[in-house]
């Protein structure tokens, strides 16, 4: 396979199959965007498991559900670039040729193609004009943004939390003591060696919590009231100060 004669392709075969090669192409960071809420978890993917329509990716850096009855096409795309160096992705689709999400490859090139080379070129497909990353955001972050608050108010607690995405196509989940979130470009960024999330000022305009088993989940709601996939979970203590919580049972 040539990243000359192709940058841009979809695949023939089925994800099932494509997303078996994610082991063999050293790190990578699964990233997708939901809401105001970009989640992304980086590093190896250990193992990828196939039962039924889930592919289950998972290691030390990586726990995610892929639902692929949801994701039927996978992009290759070799055009982006960060600072000149070329990092690849496939680009998980759906029926209607909508990017749920994207599997960048960290390492470059090299290991993306190898990995890739079992299944031949696919069809060819024009570059796309991308979204320059952080785009959109204000320069600030508002003092009283209830994502900034809510998150210094679980940094506090000194809890251990799972922040979650889940949307069409995927359920993905990280889980340990939060870092100190860094407010920039509009952005509220929680950061660490094998997660990030980028939340964007204003997206939270509430939370809805529900109890289950002794845990506390609280759904991050949009300036509709709705929710947009951003999902805490952990002891109540954790979010005993996090401001605008509506209680829906427990």
């Amino acid at each position: 396979m040539s990243n000359e004669t192709n940058p841009r392709e979809k695949l023939a075969q089925a994800p099932a199959e494509i997303l078996q090669s994610l082991p063999a192409m050293g790190r990578v960071m699964l990233s997708t965007r939901s809401g105001g809420a970009t989640h992304e978890r980086m590093g190896a993917v250990e193992t990828v498991t196939i039962a039924g329509n889930e592919a289950r990716l998972s290691g030390a850096f990586h726990d995610s559900r892929i639902d692929l009855g949801t994701v039927i096409s996978i992009v290759a795309d070799r055009t982006s670039k960060m600072r000149e160096r070329v990092l690849p992705r496939l680009e998980c689709q759906d029926a209607s040729g909508e990017t749920l999400f994207s599997l960048i490859g960290l390492d470059g090139l090299e290991p993306f193609d190898k990995a890739l080379e079992p299944f031949g070129a696919g069809e060819k497909l024009e570059p796309l004009q991308r979204e320059a990353p952080g785009s959109g955001g204000s320069a600030d972050v508002p003092e009283d943004d209830l994502g900034a608050r809510s998150f210094a108010a679980i940094l506090a607690s000194g809890e251990a939390i799972a922040i979650d995405v889940e949307r069409a196509g995927l359920f993905q989940h990280w889980q340990g003591v939060l870092p100190e979130p860094k407010p920039a470009m509009g952005f509220v960024n929680i950061m660490q060696g094998d997660f990030h999330l980028h939340l964007k000022a204003g997206a939270v305009s509430g939370w809805t919590r529900t109890d289950s088993a002794g845990t506390v989940a609280l759904e991050a709601r949009d300036s509709d009231g709705k929710g947009f996939g951003l999902v805490l979970r952990g002891p109540a203590a954790a979010f005993a100060e996090v401001p605008d919580v509506d209680v829906v049972n427990g």
